[in-house]
């Protein structure tokens, strides 16, 4: 059982170089004045941020600046490209009738990064 995902909660990439938080916007029910996350805050540049720099290979901008440095891996700015909700949230407890999201679900950008939550910003409440 992990514990329930709320706004600010911090996040990283398996290809960004910088953490950045969740942001969820207050349409969800709140808890001690946070907004709870679901499995569909994931759009991208309204809940998901950018983490720094961009190392994948499978992003146009970091290929094209790789081969331009004759195949030395150059970093991008991160811009996430999510087009799929977290997985796999909690199946029982609903928010706004959306799937809870808990701590141990990921996110795939379309760039193959995998987002994972490193620091819930909850506690106290736990969800399946």
């Amino acid at each position: 059982m992990g514990f329930a995902v709320c706004g600010g909660a911090v996040c990283s990439c398996s290809f960004g170089i910088a953490p950045s938080s969740l942001m969820v916007t207050p349409e969800n029910k709140t808890v001690s004045m946070m907004p709870l996350a679901t499995i569909m805050d994931y759009v991208p540049m309204k809940n998901i941020l950018p983490f720094g720099m961009c190392s994948s290979m499978a992003n146009p901008q970091v290929a094209a600046a790789t081969a331009a440095a004759l195949g030395v891996l150059t970093p991008m700015p991160c811009i996430p490209v999510t087009s799929s909700p977290w997985m796999p949230g909690s199946p029982t407890v609903l928010i706004a009738n959306k799937p809870a999201l808990n701590q141990n679900s990921k996110l795939i950008c379309n760039w193959g990064g995998v987002i994972q939550i490193n620091s819930p910003g909850t506690g106290n409440i736990q969800v399946p």
